[in-house]
């Protein structure tokens, strides 16, 4: 594996209060909301997801506010690969951005499946 390589995994792949923690801040730079990048945090201990956090963005706060209510818990509790494949409905009024949050769980889970 290259040094770079070797970077980027150890950016997104990260240990937290016994939970490995997905940064999806490089995995999915090129997925944009309504306003730019929605960068999550996933944290997955014993194989489900535990949390997801969202990292600093620029999306509406009251739009965004309503994701964080009631998008992000969606995927708590499921196994990182049932979590990957969960069809969730997006947030009325924070559509593009939900659906980059979305996107941003889906790339995190696939990578985490792929590197555990």
């Amino acid at each position: 594996m290259s040094a770079s390589a070797q970077t980027q995994t150890a950016e997104v792949i990260t240990k937290e209060d016994g939970a490995t923690v997905i940064n999806t801040t490089t995995l999915a730079d090129d997925v944009e909301g309504y306003a730019g990048p929605t960068p999550l945090k996933i944290f997955i201990k014993k194989d489900k997801i535990e949390k997801i956090e969202p990292l600093k963005n620029v999306e509406t706060p009251k739009y965004w506010a309503l994701i964080k209510r009631d998008l992000l818990s969606k995927w708590n509790g499921l196994t990182a690969k049932k979590a990957a494949t969960q069809q969730v409905d997006v947030v009325t009024g924070a559509t593009y951005s939900s659906e980059a949050v979305i996107e941003n769980v889906r790339r995190g889970l696939d990578y985490y499946n792929k590197k555990k």
